[in-house]
């Protein structure tokens, strides 16, 4: 069976002066079609390297890397960049949404340097703005929408390159916990749908909306399971101090995460 996503005994190596750094220290992992998978960790664990592999932004130091079955472990720059058009749809925290172009031409904006054209381009963001409830703003600016409309609007603009793979990088990072809540239940439907999701997040309490959890400690990967399965949330050798959703108690009045 072909995996959508495959990545093979990859290592991310870094030289800091005399210090040598396994950002990623041999992973292995396989991510299929209509999976919603969330890759959790705290700050120094290797899920930000590992989503840039992922998201063709990097290439492994060495093992390789297969997206769609196609090998872009090796891959220059530019060739990643067309893959990385066609296959990978991106969310991110703080949305990257253009001030002064209008909600469509923002989900547009990919299709065009993609080389759509104006009809389809048009065609492709008013069907990814309904997808996502927005369609009646596509005329707005960006400062006239709430922040969860703004990165509804982001995920519009991944959804109109119709991916293969829906990228989320901590989507709900710049938001309050209840639209946070929304914008983690639109991504719970699109994958519905059918579409794969895959969540980067540092939260425990937001990586257990996903079906799947794998968990990165020291580029390592010492979980890849059900998301309902306790070891998934905590494991027995890895301290809680630090890790959100169990750190210490929310402040009196900030009302708790789901």
């Amino acid at each position: 069976m072909e995996h959508l996503i495959e990545l093979k005994d990859v290592y991310k190596i870094y030289h800091m002066g005399e210090e040598t750094v396994h950002a990623l220290d041999g992973i292995t992992l396989t991510v299929d079609e209509g999976e919603f998978v969330a890759i959790v960790g705290s700050s120094g664990s290797g899920k930000s390297t590992a989503m840039n592999i992922i998201g063709c932004l990097d290439v492994p130091t060495s093992g390789t890397y297969h997206l769609g079955g196609v090998d872009v472990s090796t891959m220059d720059d530019d060739q990643q960049a067309v893959i990385r058009n066609k296959m990978l749809g991106f969310i991110f925290q703080q949305y990257n949404l253009i001030p002064k172009l209008s909600v469509q031409e923002n989900v547009e904006l990919p299709l065009l340097y993609g080389g759509v054209g104006a009809e389809e381009r048009h065609e492709r963001a008013i069907r990814a703005l309904e997808r996502v409830g927005l369609a009646d703003k596509r005329k707005n600016l960006p400062s006239q929408l709430s922040g969860g409309q703004q990165q509804r609007v982001s995920i519009a603009r991944a959804l109109a390159g119709d991916p293969s793979v829906i990228l989320a990088d901590e989507p709900t990072g710049a938001l309050d916990s209840r639209t946070g809540r929304e914008v983690l239940a639109f991504l719970q439907k699109l994958n519905a749908e059918g579409d794969t999701v895959v969540l980067i997040t540092h939260d425990n309490s937001i990586a257990v909306k996903a079906k799947r959890i794998v968990r990165l400690q020291d580029g390592k990967i010492i979980y890849d399971g059900d998301a309902k399965d306790p070891r998934a949330v905590v494991q027995p050798e890895e301290s809680t101090e630090g890790i959100d959703g169990f750190d210490d108690p929310a402040p009196e009045g900030e009302e708790a995460r789901a």
